[in-house]
């Protein structure tokens, strides 16, 4: 499904936009039943690591963690067997998404310093029956768009002139820009790390990566016209998925700040995350009188499982130096998030599998 650069521009944009909408209607189903379930997040940031070293683009990312998914929610697959099988999806995923002398190379793969740390060679027989069963699980179907695929469409209607910044006019609309691409970048990478995101299609993660994005940088109206116009989503529609991403949120900047605070006895340090004032739910927000907000009257968000949904906004002057919130961007996509709490979701039945591993 390698699209054309900035194909979003281009005379059949809306074409190309429907297509990727009538097909995510036909994905595979997802039942979330791998008993390796609480594996996943280990393996999708291994695949994160990989494509970042390679500097892969983020459609073969997210390509390459839905097919371990559906891969994974239909196999009993064995933990040593699993790292073939999530660099089998990656290269898979790399081949459909990108240009070919992007396509990481068996040797190079190998050579990195996570491969040795797993004490893990990979022979080039070993993927190649990887990746064909792969194939024949996927009935050689590769086109299955992704919340990435989707961002690119909406991200250059995200932010307009006629857009408020805590109620006042934008001051500079190149920098407005700029940090609504790098947080949805960011809300996207939050996406790959909980499979409780493949309840949502696709384009409705993609929209409210943007809307996510806009409640971050205090833009109002927080869902636009023109933005639901182009996405056909209400912000009513986007509520939950808008929830989870800022519970997310909400975690890694207080845990980020936490090892700041551990660590600012030691060494005087910056955080990382910039934080103004007091946090506030999404509702108290949403309400505060001097914005005028599109949506008023909406619910507010209840959180019973997870605790109280408190959100810590941004500086509203905007003055972060954008070294600070890429690196707030590379810290979701390369570490390891050991420190991270986790934020799988909650999975009753177990996979019932009788069949030994890859046995069809």
């Amino acid at each position: 499904m390698e699209l054309e650069g900035q194909w979003w521009k281009g005379e059949l944009a809306e074409d190309i936009y429907q297509a990727l909408r009538y097909k995510e209607l036909r994905l595979p189903a997802y039942k979330g039943q791998s008993p390796q379930l609480s594996l996943r997040r280990y393996f999708a940031d291994l695949i994160a690591i990989v494509s970042n070293r390679f500097k892969l683009c983020p459609a073969a990312r997210h390509l390459a963690v839905y097919l371990l998914d559906l891969f994974m929610d239909r196999y009993d697959i064995s933990v040593q067997q699993l790292h073939m099988v999530a660099l089998s999806c990656l290269l898979l995923a790399s081949k459909f998404e990108e240009r070919e002398d992007r396509v990481p190379k068996l040797e190079t793969l190998n050579s990195l310093g996570c491969m040795s740390s797993m004490n893990l060679v990979l022979t080039k027989q070993g993927l190649l029956h990887m990746e064909l069963l792969l194939l024949e699980t996927f009935q050689w179907n590769l086109y299955l768009p992704t919340a990435a695929h989707f961002i690119e469409y909406y991200l250059p209607v995200a932010v307009n002139e006629t857009d408020l910044h805590d109620g006042w006019p934008m001051t500079c609309m190149e920098k407005t820009m700029l940090y609504m691409s790098k947080y949805a970048d960011y809300f996207l990478e939050v996406s790959l790390q909980d499979h409780a995101f493949l309840r949502f299609v696709p384009s409705l993660v993609a929209a409210a990566c943007v809307a996510s994005s806009r409640v971050i940088l205090r833009l109002s109206p927080t869902w636009p016209p023109r933005l639901q116009r182009l996405s056909a989503y209400t912000w009513e529609q986007l509520l939950p998925c808008v929830e989870r991403l800022l519970i997310a949120h909400d975690s890694d900047v207080k845990e980020a700040n936490k090892q700041k605070c551990s660590q600012s006895s030691a060494q005087p340090a910056q955080m990382v995350y910039p934080v103004q004032g007091q946090s506030m739910s999404l509702h108290q927000y949403m309400q505060r009188p001097t914005t005028q907000y599109m949506q008023q009257n909406c619910q507010p968000v209840v959180v019973s499982a997870q605790g109280p949904a408190t959100y810590l906004t941004h500086t509203a002057s905007m003055q972060v130096s954008t070294a600070s919130l890429h690196g707030l961007t590379q810290t979701q996509t390369m570490d390891a998030k050991v420190t991270v709490p986790s934020r799988g979701y909650q999975v009753n039945a177990l996979y019932p599998c009788a069949a030994p591993c890859f046995d069809r």
